[in-house]
């Protein structure tokens, strides 16, 4: 899982790539118009996107001193 990873758009949500193309994590979301009737343990777009970018830090943060 070679660094660095991307975030890329994905009908419903985001994927985390790694560099070799080879996908590392799925991440979905719902427009904000359909979360009412989605329930309480549903992401928006907007933080699913969020937590795609923040698995793309995860190489920089555990790399040793």
């Amino acid at each position: 899982m070679p660094p660095p990873w991307t975030v890329v758009a994905i009908p419903g949500g985001y994927r985390v790539d790694d560099a070799d193309g080879k996908a590392l994590a799925y991440v979905y979301g719902l427009d904000p118009k359909e979360l009412p009737a989605a329930g309480p343990a549903r992401l928006s777009l907007e933080e699913a996107w969020r937590v795609a970018s923040n698995i793309v830090k995860l190489p920089a943060l555990l790399k040793p001193n």
